[in-house]
């Protein structure tokens, strides 16, 4: 039986699984370069008090190997051994491994689809446009493919509990994991603050659910003074585990395209983990000759938590500018964003760029990749609508190739979308914002349950045209 279908901790440890490859990954201070064997329970360097990664001198070796390795990893797409089944531990010569794959927590994570967009590739001038589906994950976002290898490191510690402050996508994601591995799980989140949709799945998994009252920012500050004083195993993006697996969504995105760097990957900006991962990917990718050529990492904040924003343009990337998060973006609605230092960096590696975007963007952008038939919540649609802004300015031009990065499934914010549709989203709307997002909104009709309602209700939509007109 696949690891990722059972979650008998105990028929585990009697159960013979072949040992991994010995691990020979260190923990590297982002700031003073310091490098460690062990990281203390808040994944901070002793010596200056900045964040840990990770780091293997092995992998620096795949580079004569690059092309056996593309062919191996394209062959465990049609393998059903355990770890082949996740889009993440099939890249596991790049990553930290466990001491023995009874230790993997896997839901089968990551082979998320890349897909066209040919409405908004005609809206944006853009020719060749794609999306990145993170939300296709087993629990609806990007946060699976990061939780599968902090996970199995906390399993394989022994942790009893682990622990996650959040804004409700990794709530799900670790409370599902924990649940499979058999550990406890510790959630704190904003009251008030959260979707409900991404909270129901935490209580689903079985985790103690804790909605706080302050906000995101709040409620990490209290999540680090808990694992300093109780056996509890933090599962934030702090953790330099989770990054490692969410690297892999580069990797995939590089298979896709057959290892042709598209120019533009852009990200939605929250926290900062995510982008940070990708970049560190990409740039891995690059020293092992797996790719040739970086493309340029881009981060979209919502105007109303642009701490990276406002830390590149104010402070040149050298301070962080903390502001007072509110977004309807609620994935993203972080004032004070952890790996702010990291992603700066990579931005900077790659060539890529900072920007903002407004409620009514993320909403009209929302729409418009709806249209497409995909769907996404309103923190991944930040993308799009910073696309447009980058297409405006000049950073990106029409014959280039763009990567948007979508991290989360519509149905992670379904009042979101019930409001906008109904005109509830923005009672006053500013400007001309009505004229754009009322042809985009599509109200649900109640009639009288007869053939002949129905039938008129058929005939007024044909004559108001096409369901999405403006794309």
């Amino acid at each position: 039986m696949p690891l990722s279908a059972t979650s008998d901790r105990d028929r585990h440890s009697q159960d013979p699984q072949p040992a991994l490859p010995k691990a020979t990954f260190n923990f590297r201070c982002i700031g003073c370069g310091s490098v460690i064997s062990n990281a203390a329970q808040d994944f901070r360097c002793s010596r200056c008090d900045n964040l840990l990664e990770i780091t293997d001198p092995s992998w620096k070796l795949l580079s004569p190997r690059a092309a056996p390795l593309k062919t191996l990893w394209r062959e465990r797409r049609s393998s059903n051994a355990a770890l082949d089944l996740s889009g993440v531990w099939r890249f596991r010569e790049l990553l930290p491994m466990p001491e023995s794959e009874r230790h993997v927590v896997s839901l089968r994570e990551g082979n998320t689809p890349l897909y066209e967009l040919p409405r908004c590739s005609r809206l944006t001038g853009v020719l060749r446009l794609y999306a990145k589906h993170q939300g296709m994950n087993p629990t609806g976002s990007f946060k699976d493919t990061g939780m599968t290898v902090a996970s199995s490191f906390a399993r394989q510690a022994g942790h009893r509990w682990v622990a996650c402050a959040s804004t409700g996508n990794t709530s799900a994601s670790m409370a599902a994991y924990a649940a499979r591995a058999g550990m406890r799980s510790l959630v704190l989140v904003p009251e008030g603050k959260v979707s409900w949709s991404k909270l129901s799945q935490a209580l689903d998994y079985g985790a103690l659910t804790c909605q706080l009252r302050t906000d995101f920012d709040g409620c990490l500050r209290l999540l680090q003074e808990l694992v300093r004083r109780a056996p509890v195993y933090q599962l934030n993006s702090i953790n330099p585990f989770r990054l490692e697996g969410q690297k892999t969504l580069a990797f995939e995105l590089l298979e896709q395209l057959d290892w042709e760097p598209p120019d533009h990957i852009i990200v939605p900006g929250g926290n900062l983990g995510n982008s940070s991962a990708i970049g560190k990917a990409l740039l891995e990718m690059r020293d092992v000759e797996l790719i040739s050529h970086l493309p340029k990492l881009s981060v979209i904040q919502a105007e109303g938590a642009n701490a990276l924003v406002r830390t590149l343009r104010e402070a040149e990337g050298k301070q962080l500018i903390r502001v007072q998060a509110e977004t309807r973006a609620t994935a993203i609605r972080i004032g004070n964003p952890a790996s702010w230092e990291k992603a700066v960096r990579v931005i900077q590696a790659t060539g890529g760029a900072c920007e903002e975007v407004s409620e009514v963007e993320i909403a009209q952008a929302k729409a418009e990749i709806g249209a497409e038939g995909i769907g996404c919540e309103p923190a991944s649609a930040v993308t799009l609508a910073g696309l447009k802004r980058f297409v405006r300015s000049g950073f990106v031009k029409p014959g280039e190739s763009v990567v948007l990065v979508l991290t989360g499934n519509l149905l992670k914010d379904p009042d979101f979308t019930m409001e906008f549709h109904r005109g509830d989203l923005f009672p006053v709307a500013p400007g001309d914002a009505g004229d754009r997002l009322n042809p985009l909104r599509h109200p649900p009709v109640v009639l009288d349950a007869s053939l002949e309602a129905v039938i008129q209700a058929l005939e007024r939509a044909e004559k108001s045209g096409p369901a999405h007109p403006n794309v």
